[in-house]
This record gives structure tokens, sequence and C-alpha cells, in this order.
């Protein structure tokens, strides 16, 4: 089983141009969208994570059973459910302005232990920010790292939702010891500083790097370095698309038995490269449609 441990929120849509355009509501949060694309791939998966008890709340969680996702270990609250409002540019990128606070999501709790199928984890985005969820959602990473279990990390920059960007900084690299997969965005990148030599140096096997239509890059401790392009696709909006790759990456990981950091160094060129080209096709088949809608599994085709 996958654990995917972080948000579940609702975005807005906008549906027209201006300030005032009308705003569709539409289930999200980076860690959800990862949850429900493993889950249509066919990975088994597990979601960790604190929602409401409100309307939307329990759409998030008919939004993930539909998916087969299992969310026996998702904690309840009666605060509300966070909201993202996403503006859409003409290119189809999304950027997000939030309504946090008091929200359900930051009062998670980490769990008192992992469920004993558990073979990897994933974290990233907004729960890594928002206190007190993020000391927790730290923890239970630790926590993981310590047991052997495989770690996967997408910081998800939402640098509006960041006080203190050098605080940032210096938890992003403290975390890397105990993370196994950083994949992260160029723009991610970028503003997080460093390159993908020094974050291998402090601890994941592999860094992931996708670069939007251009393609993904990874680069691997043993000094490798591998590239697909992109998808070629009429984009719609990028919602989802980095969370589709972590999906992608992850189910692609398992399904070659190579959810450990011993075992990632044992791809070699032709298996990330078939990992890779599995993911952009993904990652464009997402952004291909409005909204954070993932595809199933009988829509990819083979690894």
């Amino acid at each position: 089983m996958i654990i995917v441990a972080g948000e579940a929120l609702i975005d807005l849509v906008p549906q027209g141009a201006g300030a005032l355009a009308g705003l569709k509501p539409a289930l999200g949060g980076g860690p959800y969208n990862t949850a429900v694309a493993l889950g249509r791939l066919g990975s088994p998966t597990a979601f960790c994570s604190r929602t409401s008890y409100d309307a939307f709340g329990e759409a998030l969680l008919d939004g993930l059973r539909s998916a087969g996702v299992d969310v026996s270990g998702v904690q309840r609250g009666p605060e509300p459910t966070t909201l993202a409002v996403a503006t859409i540019d003409a290119h189809g990128s999304a950027a997000y302005s939030f309504y946090v606070e008091g929200t359900a999501d930051r009062l998670f709790t980490a769990p008192d232990r992992l469920p004993a199928a558990a073979r990897a984890v994933s974290f990233g985005t907004c729960s890594l920010v928002l206190e007190p969820g993020a000391s927790a959602y730290e923890e239970l990473m630790r926590t993981a790292a310590a047991q052997g279990v495989f770690t996967a990390l997408d910081p998800n920059i939402r640098a509006g939702l960041i006080p203190d960007p050098d605080a940032y900084r210096a938890r992003f690299k403290s975390w890397l010891p105990s993370v196994s997969l950083l994949k992260l965005s160029e723009e991610d990148a970028q503003w997080l500083g460093g390159t993908p030599r020094e974050w291998l140096a402090a601890g994941p096997s592999a860094v992931v790097i996708t670069r939007g239509g251009e393609g993904l890059t990874v680069f691997t401790r043993d000094g490798a370095e591998h590239s697909v392009p992109g998808g070629k696709v009429d984009v719609v909006d990028t919602i989802g698309a980095g969370d589709t790759v972590n999906a992608a990456l992850l189910h692609g990981l398992a399904t070659a038995d190579a959810l450990s950091p011993q075992a990632l160094p044992a791809l070699g060129e032709d298996g990330w490269r078939r990992l890779l080209r599995f993911a952009a096709r993904a990652a464009a088949i997402t952004c291909s449609r409005a909204g954070a809608e993932p595809p199933y599994a009988s829509e990819l085709g083979d690894l």
C-alpha cells in the first residue's frame, strides 16, 4: 500500500475572465490529487489527513472512495474545509490564493503507527507549511524513514503561504535525509535554491525535475541524468499535472518492485526512461482536461 499524507481542499476555479467571474468548486489539494491518481492507476492507496465534517469534507472523502482509496485512517473535525481560489493564465497555468485560517486539515496529528502494509509514504504541498499540522507531517516523515519505509516528497511551493522563505528553505534541507525520492518543478527548484546534486548528497536516492511541456529529468546518486520530452497535447489547464507525475512515479516504482532506496539504482537508464515517459503521458492527459482529472490505467497502457 502507498500512503499519501497531506491536505485535501476545495479549489474554486474561475469559469470566465475577471476578478468577479463565477467560481466552480472542485476537489483538490496536491496530496489529495496524488491519492486519487494512484487509485485510478490501480495502486493500493490510503489517504492520511484530517478533513472537515462539512459538505466539502464529505465530498472530498467520496472522491477518494470513488477512486478506490482507503480513507479509514482519515481524521475528522468540525472546522471548515480549506479553500484555494485558482487563477488560470492564458497558457493554462494555475496560481492560487488560500483561505486556511482555522481549517480542519491544519489540526492533523501524527498517527501512532503506519499500516503494516505500507510500502511508501508521499508528502508535500501546503501540509508541510501550515502549523501545527506541518510539524505532525514532518514527524510522520521522519518516523517512516527511520522504519525503512520509502518516502517521497514534492514540496510544490505555494510562496504566498510561506511567511519566512529562508526558514522554510532551511526546513526543506532538514527533511532531505528522510527522503527517498524528491520530485519538484523547475520553478520550485529555483525558489528553493540549490541543485539536484546538492540535494542528492543530503539524502535522496533520486531527484526528478519536471519542466512543464518540455518533459522530465531524473538525477540519480550514481551521477546519471536521464530526460524524456513532455507529451504533446492541447493544454486546457495544468491543475493536478505535477500531482499526476507523483502518482505515476510511485505507481511505476511499485510495479517494478523498486520502492526502496536500494532498488532505485537498479532501474538503470532504460527503466528510468520508461518510468519518466509513463509519468509524462499521464501528466499530459491531466493537462488536456479541465481541473485535476488524472487518467485511469486503461488510458495509459503499459509502462
